[in-house]
């Protein structure tokens, strides 16, 4: 049986093989958010079942392919639907694309996710960058045994999200005239949405926004030496805030209604990268 490395060797090369230029940002798209990819010119797309060693994405609003191209001057390499813990993946099967990017030489990373609002000045729609993370009720994909080649044993997390990343983005915001939210992301496994009181100790902890993926994929990302950014749609409200049930056609739907803004907003930032 192939260890880990073996492992990302195989799928590393495959790429390189495929792709025509190594990409300089990745972009995971989230739930309802995949309509960024049309704006690619000179496209790739490979279906993640071509993939050697790559896993399969099983939820709605998640096509399952790689997306390789240029935006806006850059050369960029989109995930097209993502993997969840809650699909049943192991946390190496989730992480598993950022270790292959980063040793495909992909050194800065664009996670975007939708989410549910806790902070109540949000609103369905709104984007928001994400400044921190909490997911100390979750398992770690760092556990277990640490190849030193992919990283240090106890990589810092004191600045997760690029802070210069950050500034790029809220310039951009700005000359695009949206409302950029600040906030604190928190990660919940799922698949079931958060009761009320765990929405309450969420906000009592310091969390604007929750949902159920981005943070397992940051993690690694910074263990590797990847710059990242991340930004959510609030796609809902979550449980308690407002007087009615939520549902994950409520999410794809209002992440629809984002879309333009929300690819106007990435477009942008890829183009002022530093």
């Amino acid at each position: 049986m192939k260890n880990l490395m073996e492992r990302i060797n195989e799928t590393v090369d495959f790429l390189k093989g495929k792709l025509v230029a190594i990409p300089q940002i990745a972009i995971i798209l989230g739930s309802g958010l995949g309509n960024l990819a049309s704006l690619i010119e000179k496209r790739q797309e490979i279906p993640y079942e071509e993939i050697p060693n790559f896993p399969r994405t099983t939820v709605v609003g998640h096509e399952g392919k790689l997306i390789a191209g240029v935006l806006r001057g850059r050369n960029v390499l989109a995930m097209k639907g993502r993997f969840h813990y809650y699909e049943g993946n192991s946390m190496d099967d989730v992480v598993y694309p950022i270790r292959v990017f980063r040793c495909l030489g992909i050194g800065n990373i664009i996670v975007t996710n939708a989410a549910g609002g806790i902070n109540t000045n949000f609103s369905p729609g709104d984007l928001m960058l994400i400044t921190d993370h909490i997911s100390f009720f979750c398992e770690n994909p760092l556990r277990g045994e640490n190849p030193d080649n992919l990283g240090p044993r106890f990589p810092d997390m004191s600045e997760a999200y690029d802070r210069g990343l950050r500034k790029i983005a809220l310039d951009c915001a700005g000359r695009l005239g949206i409302d950029l939210k600040q906030g604190v992301y928190s990660y919940c496994k799922g698949p079931s949405f958060e009761t009320p009181a765990e929405i309450k100790a969420l906000r009592f902890l310091g969390a604007d926004a929750v949902g159920m993926s981005t943070v397992p994929e940051v993690i690694t990302a910074r263990h590797m030496g990847m710059r990242v950014l991340g930004i959510s749609c609030i796609t809902n409200m979550a449980s308690g805030i407002l007087e009615r049930p939520l549902s994950h056609e409520e999410v794809i739907e209002t992440g629809k209604m984002a879309e333009e803004k929300f690819s106007a907003l990435i477009s942008e930032i890829v183009t002022n990268w530093d």
